[in-house]
């Protein structure tokens, strides 16, 4: 367990700030977190104590001391208990020119023994050196450093579940290695696009393929079509949206591509299984009872070994 106060977090408030660390009541819009944050950074979320459950784009996961969040600007969080955690948060340019993936970091990850010391000792010194050198712009050389480090230490997290592809590679492995290229170019593809359109045609022009492909694809590696996995993308920011701001139901589905309010309100309401008013009322109501999408929205959130 992580001892209560061992990580002291240099609190910044300056919002252009390229690395910061917080704690995490700092990132609620209101008290008790009535309803999600829509986040505008990077986030590591390392809980220092309390038992209960964030909801990171409405899926709920068990956090206790040592537990791991890694959050992406434009998702929404919240959290249905009382938590302490230590929030580190940058922006993109933080990390530019540096040979590090954030992305490899898992989404949620119980730590443990060695990787639970290693990862809060670098925590604690990034939160030091923060503190000490946040208003130095000699030591962002440091700074940028340390969080590459951090996050290059939480990609070789070991992972639960079986690999896949662990036997010598084969003919056989060819077509489940392009399947799942063909998938994440273009789920690449949806995040510019899907505002615009929601045609799996316009998909596969742009990335020179045929519907069939995308579609087989799709299946291969979610079970789902190319057309409901772009719908669901559409789903998920509309419930973005409509939990974490009060903007009004009708701008969001002009957002999103709908000119007619009743248009998106049969989109959202089949995809979702309600209206979207209902949905929106639904935050107003305590974290344990937020209504989640009928569906999955996005890829599965990737899970590191409790």
């Amino acid at each position: 367990m992580v001892p209560s106060g061992q990580l002291s977090p240099a609190r910044n408030d300056l919002p252009w700030s390229e690395i910061a660390l917080l704690e995490l009541g700092d990132l609620a819009p209101e008290p008790g977190w009535r309803r999600p944050v829509l986040l505008d950074a990077d986030l590591l979320v390392l809980v220092t104590g309390g038992h209960g459950t964030a909801e990171l784009d409405f899926r709920p996961l068990p956090c206790r001391p040592g537990t791991l969040l890694r959050a992406h600007p434009g998702q929404v969080l919240r959290c249905t208990a009382p938590l302490d955690a230590t929030v580190v948060r940058w922006h993109a340019d933080a990390l530019r020119g540096l040979d590090v993936d954030p992305d490899a970091v898992p989404a949620h990850h119980q730590l443990a023994g060695e990787d639970e010391d290693a990862v809060i000792n670098e925590v604690s010194q990034l939160a030091v050196d923060t503190r000490r050198h946040r208003d130095d712009p000699a030591a962002r050389g440091l700074l940028r450093h340390q969080l590459a480090v951090l996050l290059l230490r939480l990609a070789l997290l070991p992972r639960g579940g079986a690999r896949g592809g662990q036997g010598a590679p084969g003919d056989a492995d060819a077509p489940q290695r392009a399947e799942l290229a063909t998938f994440h170019r273009l789920c690449r593809e949806v995040e510019r696009g899907y505002q615009h359109t929601r045609r799996v045609e316009d998909y596969a022009a742009r990335l020179g393929c045929s519907v069939r492909t995308l579609t087989r694809a799709c299946l291969a590696v979610t079970g789902r079509s190319a057309k409901q996995v772009v719908d669901e993308r559409v789903a998920l920011q509309a419930s973005r949206l409509l939990a974490a701001t009060d903007e009004p139901v009708a701008r969001i589905g002009r957002r999103l591509g709908f000119p007619e309010p009743t248009n998106f309100g049969r989109f959202f309401t089949r995809e979702v299984g309600m209206s979207p008013g209902a949905f929106r009322a639904a935050r107003d109501q305590p974290p344990a009872r937020i209504v989640r999408p009928r569906r999955p929205t996005d890829a599965p959130v990737r899970e590191g070994r409790a």
